[in-house]
């Protein structure tokens, strides 16, 4: 099992940025991947930004140069930090986590934090 807690979300006007971070309940190196994903209202939840095995890092193409992915491995803890906000990035953003077991893969979700960009 992981919990996974995020904190960080909030309003920020266009243009402005925002941490995001996401505490894991057990380390992070026992974690097959972590990262984000979003929601926004009447839209499907789309990948945001993942550290994969190998520590590889991958981003969705709209985020590419504002947001960096990056983590501390004694906090078990990612962050997510958003600079250059448009209002398109309004979503609900969620912490996501894969363990992959002898035989299953197990999707862990976070609560979700708000991040409203104002024009």
């Amino acid at each position: 099992q992981v919990q996974l807690v995020e904190s960080g979300g909030g309003l920020v006007q266009a243009g402005g940025s925002l941490r995001l971070s996401c505490a894991a309940s057990r380390s992070i190196f026992s974690i097959n991947a972590m990262g984000w994903y979003r929601q926004a209202p009447g839209k499907q939840r789309e990948l945001v930004a993942v550290f994969t095995s190998g520590s590889s890092r991958n981003y969705a193409d709209s985020v590419k140069g504002r947001f960096t992915i990056s983590r501390d491995n004694a906090k078990n803890t990612v962050f997510l930090q958003m600079n250059s906000l448009k209002p398109e990035d309004t979503a609900v953003y969620y912490c996501h986590a894969v363990t992959v077991g002898a035989t299953s893969e197990y999707v862990y979700w976070g609560q979700g934090t708000q991040v409203t960009v104002s024009s």
